[in-house]
């Protein structure tokens, strides 16, 4: 696996459980993930030469990130490396306007949107405002997550300070037309090589601030046919590119249906719930997705599970407080990253789950605000 953040971190005790060796690629010894795994490799994954050193006597290559050149993983897979997911289908999850063309020329429910030209991003820009109105969502083409590369601007005034910063900074953009959304979902699908496919249950995502905060599965009040209809969308999303191993498709539920907002080719974090939530985490269903073994049952453990986010506060100590979290509530699972505290960082999540939904999210969002110092 190369990066050596969180989500290696995890796929290692779903490796155990499997008998699988997991070897990873990390740019520290200090990293989530190196912290805890045997085989680790210290490297750059922008280095062809370090990942090529990597990959040698492995079986698979798989990533806990979207940043490894494009370029990178194709002379890996030219000298007979099994990349999984491949270049082709990565390149859909590193590039947002490749995939909302792609999904666009597919058929699939998007927003809206627009290139904006590097000539003339401006121009461009105000003609799609009078068209879609405003206020107009405009998107880095590359990078960006927790809300970072995304800029929503209510006027021509505000995006031209957006659109001149990123034009000075060589950052390409689109821009999308600003959904009136009742809620945020996710779909989360498997897909192996022979081209077996599963679904998990949908979810719904809280975010707050670009950040997520919360995950609930299955979502609240989502009819059945909604449900299936995203499950559908995703599975053809994963066959249509190619994908193998895990699909996340973040989603945007409106009056009329669903849109596809974002993709991730990799475990994620509204499948974190599936920890303990699922008859198989998304971690074990990507090692058997990539390793082209059969696919495991999706069926939830329970009624509703919750999973929120810890997030670093002011106060570095988190022990004194995970003792008290623990004491309070017995079954409450914790999991922490490893990471250094810093305010507004992730550095672990819980997770609850119970009959009544209420009850369900009012203790995993006591854990996780007494984790981060905010809470009595």
């Amino acid at each position: 696996m190369v990066g050596g953040g969180q989500l290696a971190r995890m796929m290692q005790q779903a490796a155990i459980a499997l008998g699988v060796p997991l070897r990873v690629l990390s740019d520290s010894a200090h990293a989530s993930a190196a912290k805890v795994i045997a085989d680790v490799r210290i490297g750059d994954h922008g280095s062809l030469d370090d990942l090529r050193s990597f990959a040698k006597g492995t079986d698979v290559v798989t990533w806990d990130h979207e940043h490894v050149p494009g370029e990178h993983i194709r002379a890996l897979e030219d000298a007979g490396v099994p990349c999984r997911p491949g270049s082709g289908a990565l390149l859909h999850a590193q590039d947002k306007r490749v995939m909302r063309e792609r999904l666009t020329e597919l058929g699939m429910p998007c927003p809206e949107f627009v290139v904006l030209d590097p000539e003339a991003p401006l121009t461009t820009l105000e003609r799609f405002g009078r068209h879609a109105g405003w206020p107009v969502v405009i998107k880095a083409s590359r990078g960006g997550y927790d809300g970072k590369g995304v800029w929503v601007c209510a006027s021509v005034e505000e995006a031209r300070v957006v659109v001149e910063r990123a034009v000075a900074e060589g950052v390409d953009l689109l821009a999308e037309r600003h959904v009136p959304f009742r809620r945020e979902l996710a779909a989360l699908v498997a897909r192996s090589p022979y081209g077996q496919g599963a679904a998990y249950p949908i979810v719904e995502t809280v975010q707050r601030d670009g950040i997520c905060h919360e995950v609930i599965a299955p979502a609240p009040g989502l009819h059945p046919d909604r449900a299936e209809e995203a499950q559908r969308l995703a599975l053809t999303i994963a066959d249509a590119l190619d994908v193998t191993g895990l699909l996340a498709v973040e989603l945007f539920e409106t009056e009329d249906g669903v849109l596809v907002n974002e993709l991730a080719m990799r475990p994620h974090n509204s499948g974190h719930w599936t920890i303990e939530g699922s008859r198989t985490s998304q971690f074990e269903q990507h090692l058997r997705a990539v390793l082209d073994l059969p696919l495991g049952e999706t069926t939830p453990t329970a009624p509703y599970t919750v999973m929120a986010n810890v997030l670093g506060g002011e106060d570095p100590d988190v022990y004194r407080r995970y003792i008290h979290v623990m004491a309070h509530d017995p079954a409450v699972k914790v999991h922490f990253y490893g990471k250094e505290v810093r305010p507004g960082r992730k550095i672990g999540h819980v997770t609850a789950l119970g009959d009544d939904l209420e009850e369900t999210r009012e203790r995993a969002r006591h854990a996780a605000d007494y984790l981060r110092g905010t809470a009595v």
